[in-house]
């Protein structure tokens, strides 16, 4: 929607010089604050031929404002052109990349190149904002204007007395109206505006800064009385915003204050009660740096370090914060202003979503933290923040172990199979005797499996005495192999390839006993181990939070080349 109203140029011949440098630097500011660091000059003491500075990185701007409303011509005023020339040599001594003349008229061709001349052998940009280019800021800056140009009891009763007119094109003369109060409203600072909204009997008024460096040109300081103690949430919550600027929204309802009074503006300033009181994050700027490292410390030696990416930076009346995202997860920062006083760290994260790689590397960084010690947040410029943090209970150490080792157990897994998934929400306890089998046999060991009490073979009818001896009765070592070995992962079919089985001790069924002979043709035998040998402890079902149980394999080195009849005896 375009802006509403007449528009009133601003009468360069009436602002005066006070208010033409005012203009100007309201201008610069909110053309370069959001990128750059602005500078107005007291010339009190001699400018040295900077009214404005404006400092990118290296890059310098100098302004020079001349209030001359007619100009510098030849044929009069004739210091004015050796003015501007000591100013432009004075100016000279700073280094600038760019030189800027500001002044109230339209230049004439003469004087506009007397101006760009003075460049001449030097390493610098030169440009003019004559009175086409400064009102051609204002209209793109309107609220600026407004300001500087609107006759405000005018005005003000103008839309006033709209309110009380009907609303004879309905929706849109209520839109037409808001944004009338609103550029009103826009109208009232330089620096600071005034958002508002409608909610049944309730006016909901948002304090909003125009630019970034609103908060140091024009401090505005809000002071809130409360009618009691705040609950401990809430208290932590306004000790995490205004203590340490983390951009989190609070909310304190009436009865938590009896005032606010607020110090500022002259239209802004007074006291109010029975209000809610909101605060929300300012607009994120854009941080110079986001590449950061999360290292940890022994001594001066680093024991780990992640990469992350720098997502906020505050301050508060408390110290200051730092945010860190990583993937999955968030490291939030408060450090204290105080000297001595412990910095407190603290990390969210979630696995959902992850793959078993990426979870494990969040994973490692809660294990890190909760092994307690020293840690600091670095960016190439230097170090950001950092401290040294106690070990946590080892109960949560225990369960962040165990679901590493579920996480280590799925990445194998996955890998070998080439099958990549997020990991499981839940997890049977079947599953996930299945995943540590897997890994096992994956790594070259052998395992014993409570999934294969019995194994079936079918007899060809072919005699051979060790056929013979099978199936005497008495105990004997069998080796089989199959092509494939397909497990159960929540709901995921993964094969792992060939493997064999083996069993030192086996006997076969009674099958004899019905009549069947070793010369009587095809027969299904079943041949059964001996349920001691099948050993597992408990498990109760994973969740991401962590295992409540894990099974106990017992293992053999893949180097399994002992004969028929020895037992397997090596239990890490």
């Amino acid at each position: 929607m375009g802006r509403q109203g007449a528009v009133v140029a601003l009468e360069w011949d009436r602002a005066g010089q006070p208010g033409f440098d005012r203009i100007v630097e309201a201008l610069v500011h909110r053309m370069y604050d959001a990128s750059a660091r602005v500078e107005v000059v007291n010339g009190r003491g001699g400018d040295k031929g900077v009214d404005i500075k404006v400092t990118h990185g290296s890059r310098v701007r100098i302004f020079q404002l001349k209030y001359y409303l007619d100009g510098f011509p030849t044929t009069a005023h004739k210091g004015r052109r050796k003015s501007i020339k000591q100013s432009f040599t004075r100016a000279m001594q700073h280094q600038p990349w760019e030189w800027i003349l500001v002044v109230p008229c339209t230049l004439s061709t003469a004087e506009r190149k007397f101006v760009t001349s003075l460049a001449s052998g030097q390493e610098v940009r030169v440009e003019v904002w004559d009175r086409a280019k400064l009102d051609g800021l204002l209209a793109a800056h309107a609220d600026l204007e407004a300001s500087f140009t609107r006759n405000q009891l005018f005005e003000a009763a103008k839309v006033y007395g709209q309110e009380r007119a009907l609303l004879m094109d309905g929706v849109r003369d209520v839109s037409a109206r808001v944004m009338a109060l609103g550029h009103q409203a826009d109208g009232l600072d330089d620096h600071w505006t005034v958002d508002f909204a409608r909610q049944g009997e309730t006016v909901v008024q948002t304090l909003r800064a125009k630019h970034p460096r609103a908060h140091e040109v024009s401090p505005v300081k809000i002071t809130l009385t409360g009618s009691g103690p705040l609950a401990p949430e809430l208290a932590e919550a306004v000790r995490r915003s205004l203590g340490f600027g983390l951009p989190e929204e609070v909310v304190l309802p009436r009865e938590a204050v009896e005032s606010l009074t607020v110090s500022g503006p002259a239209w802004l300033s007074g006291v109010h009660r029975d209000v809610e009181v909101r605060w929300q994050p300012a607009e994120t700027v854009a941080l110079a740096e986001t590449a950061v490292e999360v290292v940890f410390l022994d001594g001066e030696h680093v024991t780990a370090c992640y990469p992350g990416t720098l997502s906020h930076v505050g301050r508060g009346s408390v110290g200051r914060s730092v945010t860190v995202d990583l993937a999955g997860g968030s490291m939030q920062l408060m450090i204290p202003a105080a000297s001595g006083t412990p910095a407190t760290l603290r990390f969210t994260f979630s696995l959902e979503k992850l793959e078993p790689s990426a979870a494990l590397r969040l994973l490692r960084i809660y294990e890190r933290i909760a092994a307690g010690g020293a840690f600091e947040v670095r960016a190439s410029a230097g170090t950001i923040g950092g401290g040294d943090l106690p070990s946590r209970p080892e109960a949560a150490r225990q369960e962040a172990a165990q679901l590493a080792e579920y996480l280590q157990d799925l990445d194998v897994v996955q890998r070998h199979c080439e099958q990549y998934f997020p990991v499981p929400a839940e997890l049977t306890p079947t599953d996930r005797i299945s995943l540590r089998m897997a890994r096992l046999l994956i790594q070259g060991h052998c395992v014993i499996s409570p999934f294969l009490p019995r194994a079936r073979f079918t007899l060809t009818g072919q005699d051979s005495p060790a056929l013979r001896a099978l199936l005497s009765g008495e105990p004997h070592a069998i080796q089989s192999g199959t092509p494939t070995c397909v497990i159960t992962v929540a709901g995921r079919h993964l094969d792992l390839g060939p493997v064999r089985s083996y069993h030192p001790h086996i006997t076969v069924n009674e099958l004899l006993r019905g009549g069947h002979r070793s010369g009587d043709g095809p027969r299904a035998a079943t041949s059964e181990a001996p349920r001691q040998l099948i050993e597992m402890s408990d498990v109760s079902t994973m969740l991401l939070g962590g295992l409540v149980g894990h099974p106990s394999c017992r293992t053999r080195p893949a180097a399994c080349t002992r004969g028929v009849g020895h037992h397997a005896d090596h239990h890490p």
